[in-house]
């Protein structure tokens, strides 16, 4: 169970004064960069019927309540340990996992859970205004949910930083406050989170694509050998799974009422002048988040990603899927770009785990656009979405200085230019968006007009449930 003291937790956090100093320490000034940084304008007077954990076994991880967000009970939640768990790839393979950091593996691992830790508050700052623009008390309470969820993530990060990380832990932890999404001083670690996201369409597709990545990354630090790190990912794990439904449900409502407008309104006619979201614009902004998704997952060649793999400290999705779990001379099949044109060539295997990774995220998200396109096939519509090539909008790793179209074909600087706002959202684009989304809509059980509703409420409740309570 988890204890109800000032920082709940499940790791016995009152057993370690000096830690649990720290991190009392550190509270306050989360809560005031929540304030200062997270969903604005829903602080003090509103009441979020959000889930939060009580215990981190199935019955007891999603309690849902009315809580004020600054009071949501963030904390410390490792799922319970694997008993004789051994360290399942690389070097180490057979030994017996680390409750410890390795003196010589301490840099890695920091850097590993900096970076982690990092994109967590990243998307709070980077959606803190959405609340004004929401298309239902619903889709308002899933936003607040994610939000909440990463901020404990942070926490989960923080711990790790403090338990095992000495001084340069706790300086990192303050780090993480300070940096914010956007800020040209002190901006986010990673690109794709300084991006901003000031309409439904795009956090819905970050919470698709990009909460994606966070998951293939979740599931390679979930086969960490260090126990800890791997415990506090694996039940991050458990949250992140609604981030991802949030992201596909909502752009599949988008599609839906999309394509009964256009039934409505006549094939023919652009969706736009009944005030839906049109197909095209749909997938300009899959192109975005997809493409900078793909960044995150590194360099195709990465000795960084090799030394990680042969150290232990973070393997592959679904290692014990896997037959070969030290892959010391095995190789993978790369396709590079050199004097314009393809050239296949072998890569050994652990210097190619960012691609090995990548190949599973291209695939899951895939069948998440195989859903989507369902819905067009449903209602009649020829048109489908589709991933981008890998080659396509990237500013990570061997095709960042070159400039391909969505089909993977190459292009020149000038033709890149010439149609870029055809395959990525333009200002016009969004000034659309912006202005269907003007007006929030805050009537239980009433939709802003550019998405359908849900198939069912959450836990159980009816669609039309008060979500989010305004104390009067």
């Amino acid at each position: 169970m988890i204890s109800a003291e000032k920082i709940p937790n499940n790791v016995n956090l009152s057993d370690n004064k000096r830690l649990q100093r720290a991190l009392e320490h550190w509270q306050p000034k989360y809560i005031q960069w929540w304030r200062d940084m997270g969903p604005q304008g829903f602080q003090d007077y509103h009441q979020v019927y959000v889930r939060t954990a009580i215990s981190v076994d199935p019955e007891g991880w999603a309690h849902f309540e009315y809580v004020k967000l600054p009071e949501y009970r963030w904390g410390i939640f490792l799922a319970d340990p694997t008993p004789d768990r051994h360290i399942g790839f690389g070097d180490f393979f057979g030994r017996p996992v680390w409750q410890e950091v390795p003196g010589e593996f301490r840099n890695q691992l920091r850097r590993l859970i900096v970076t982690q830790g990092d994109t967590e508050p990243a998307s709070v700052e980077q959606q803190r205004w959405l609340g004004q623009r929401c298309p239902s008390l619903y889709d308002l309470r899933n936003l607040f949910q994610v939000n909440v969820e990463e901020g404990r993530h942070l926490w989960a990060m923080v711990y790790l930083l403090h338990s095992y990380f000495g001084r340069d832990g706790r300086d990192e932890a303050e780090e993480l406050l300070e940096r914010q999404s956007g800020n040209r001083d002190k901006p986010r670690i990673l690109e794709a989170f300084n991006e901003p996201i000031d309409n439904w369409l795009d956090f819905f597709m970050f919470t698709m694509f990009t909460d994606r990545d966070g998951k293939s990354q979740l599931m390679s630090l979930s086969e960490s050998a260090l126990d800890p790190l791997s415990r506090t990912t694996r039940f991050m794990l458990t949250e992140e799974a609604h981030h991802m439904f949030v992201g596909e449900t909502g752009i599949a409502r988008i599609l839906e009422r999309t394509c009964q407008l256009m039934r409505e309104a006549g094939f023919s006619e652009d969706v736009r002048r009944v005030g839906g979201i049109d197909i095209p614009t749909i997938q300009k902004h899959l192109n975005q988040w997809f493409s900078l998704s793909l960044d995150l997952h590194g360099s195709e060649v990465s000795s960084n990603a090799a030394s990680y793999f042969a150290n232990g400290l973070k393997g592959r999705a679904k290692e014990d899927g896997f037959e070969d779990h030290v892959v010391k001379n095995a190789v993978y099949n790369m396709e590079f770009f050199e004097e314009g044109r393809p050239v296949a060539k072998e890569v050994l295997m652990r210097n190619a785990m960012n691609e090995v990774l990548r190949d599973w995220y291209v695939g899951d998200c895939m069948a998440g656009v195989e859903r989507w396109n369902r819905i067009l096939e449903r209602y009649g519509v020829s048109e489908r979405l589709g991933l981008p090539d890998r080659k396509f909008n990237r500013g990570i790793g061997m095709y960042s200085g070159f400039h391909f179209d969505p089909n993977g074909q190459p292009l020149s600087k000038a033709e890149w230019e010439k149609h870029t706002h055809d395959w990525l959202p333009s200002a016009a684009d969004s000034e659309y968006l912006l202005s269907i989304m003007a007006s929030p809509v805050y009537e239980p059980g009433k939709f802003a007009n550019y998405i359908a509703p849900p198939r069912r409420g959450v836990n159980q409740k009816p669609i039309d449930f008060e979500y989010v309570r305004t104390e009067q």
